[in-house]
């Protein structure tokens, strides 16, 4: 009797408790997400009381991951990424190599290998697509130049991590392969080479694909669904869309679902539907989303608090300090107002569900250490509990100290 409601148990509790845990969040005035994620702490396995199914807990994150991708995908803006791309793009990947190089140092203190180095700065180095968006809104900055300039810092991010999805599996298989994390000289750059190489001719072969059949077959079937009038059977296309392609996307290119119902999204924006998919979408993504932060949550072990506080803390380090002293000064040296920059750094100083999405990866491919996940996990939920406390913060000096330009009201045309 308990696998036949297996399903029904893990959905239902975890639904509930989410719903608890993000009321009790939003009572104080923390983002939904902290509440979602001490959900799934509470019905871990490392916690008394009810634990979920640990294997049908991982395929519902999986649905959520493929959704969220597919919104990302949605919402991704080649104009908009071009107008902050002088700050964007050096910015975004600059951040990225200072977290890897922080992390990097960390993980030799602590005796861990390169692949679990490498691994651990990337998941440090993604600030949460979610919890940024939100709390600009909240603040009102979202149309600001701050705002403008974190959303496109995001979107570059965002892209430089699907690239490492991709990636990631080839590099794994060489430092796998050779433990002591040293590749031989004379024959393993050019293993990486090829190994790489197939990786992205796999990537590119999918977009290509993409691009000249799938946005041709995906317009023709919206289109044709949106003349039925029928509001269900346009969100059932979406849903399938998003969930199909990803599907199609690791069974037919050797991608990751992650990838495919990302490219989804781009092509269906693109198509002229993605204002009403992603109102069509965004129920069923919300749940979703609760539940890939529950089964996230299942994953942290919170004796690891008790157990190595010191890691706790340089985790958090970079993530707070180190991505934030980062992105300051970069935005700084490009010649922008100290509020900007200040708003900026604290926006981005958190971390999320792309960072869960590395780990778990990090995790499967054997680059990372298990108790890795629950050190990310802790980072995660201080780190955006902090968040915009250190948001409205940055809002009020820069305001006080009329270095920040005021905020713009979102456009009514």
């Amino acid at each position: 009797m308990h696998h036949e409601i297996a399903l029904i148990s893990t959905i239902a509790v975890g639904l509930v408790y989410a719903l608890i845990g993000g009321y009790i969040a939003s009572r104080l005035h923390l983002p939904p997400l902290v509440g979602y994620l001490v959900a799934g702490i509470a019905v871990g396995p490392f916690t008394p009381g009810f634990v979920a199914d640990a294997k049908l807990a991982p395929q519902l994150a999986e649905i959520g991951v493929i959704l969220l991708m597919f919104g990302v995908g949605l919402h991704f803006s080649i104009s908009d990424l071009l107008a902050v791309r002088r700050v964007a793009l050096p910015g975004a990947l600059v951040q990225v190599l200072a977290t890897v190089a922080l992390s990097f140092g960390l993980t030799r203190l602590w005796s861990w290998g390169i692949g679990a180095g490498l691994v651990l700065g990337l998941a440090l180095s993604v600030a949460s697509t979610v919890v940024l968006l939100r709390a600009l809104e909240t603040q009102g900055l979202l149309n600001s130049l701050s705002g403008r300039i974190a959303v496109g810092w995001l979107v570059v991010e965002d892209l430089f991590t699907v690239v490492i999805l991709v990636l990631l599996p080839a590099l794994a298989a060489l430092l796998v392969e050779h433990p002591t994390n040293s590749v031989p000289a004379d024959h393993g750059q050019w293993d990486l080479l090829i190994t790489l190489g197939l990786a992205l001719l796999k990537l590119v072969l999918f977009v290509v694909f993409m691009l000249a059949i799938g946005s041709r077959w995906l317009r023709w079937l919206l289109n044709r669904v949106a003349a039925t009038g029928s509001q269900e059977l346009f969100t059932l296309a979406i849903v399938a869309a998003a969930i199909g392609i990803g599907f199609g996307a690791s069974e037919g290119f050797g991608l990751s679902f992650a990838l495919g119902a990302f490219c989804a999204g781009v092509v269906v924006g693109e198509c002229g539907s993605g204002d009403r998919a992603a109102a069509e979408l965004r129920p069923i993504q919300d749940i979703f989303n609760a539940l890939f932060f529950v089964a996230i949550g299942m994953l942290f072990d919170p004796s690891i608090l008790v157990r190595e506080p010191l890691n706790v803390l340089a985790v958090v380090g970079v993530i707070v300090l180190g991505k934030a002293v980062v992105a300051f000064l970069i935005v700084v040296l490009l010649r922008y107002r100290i509020g900007t920059a200040l708003i900026i750094a604290a926006g981005l100083a958190q971390i999320g569900e792309f960072s869960f999405i590395l780990a778990e990866l990090g995790i499967e491919l054997h680059l990372l250490p298990g108790e890795a996940q629950s050190l990310i996990v802790a980072g995660a939920l201080i780190s955006i509990a902090m968040n915009s406390f250190f948001l409205r913060a940055a809002q009020a000096i820069a305001f006080r100290a009329g270095t920040e330009e005021p905020t713009q009201q979102p456009s009514t045309v």
